[in-house]
């Protein structure tokens, strides 16, 4: 069964920083395609940031230059490393995962960000 852990939310300013882990168990986390998702209330859920097993990325525009994503396949890892964070980057951020684009999602319980001053 798969479980996703994340961590590493919390309360920071605007313009600081933020590194969220996600550990995952259950999966060969080698061949999953992983990923970042925020949702605020309200709002549909929406992707932040996404790495493939072969370690291609990409991210939501709002976040380019400001984000990382990056994976320890030796840890069962996925991190995102946030930079510059503003106010709209609040939100509770999931970890995601999934084999391939025909197999199941897998979402984490999520960890709160929350940008204020």
């Amino acid at each position: 069964q798969v479980k996703l852990v994340e961590s590493g939310g919390g309360l920071v300013q605007p313009g600081g920083s933020l590194r969220l882990s996600c550990a995952a168990s259950g999966i060969i986390f080698s061949v999953y395609n992983m990923g970042w998702y925020r949702q605020t209330p309200g709002k549909q859920r929406e992707l932040v940031a996404a790495i493939t097993s072969g370690g291609r990325t990409n991210y939501a525009e709002s976040v380019k230059g400001r984000c990382t994503i990056s994976k320890d396949n030796a840890k069962n890892t996925v991190y995102l490393q946030m930079n510059s964070l503003k106010p709209d980057d609040t939100a509770v951020y999931y970890c995601h995962a999934r084999r391939s684009a025909y197999s199941a999602d897998s979402w984490g319980q999520g960890t709160k960000v929350t940008v204020s001053s």
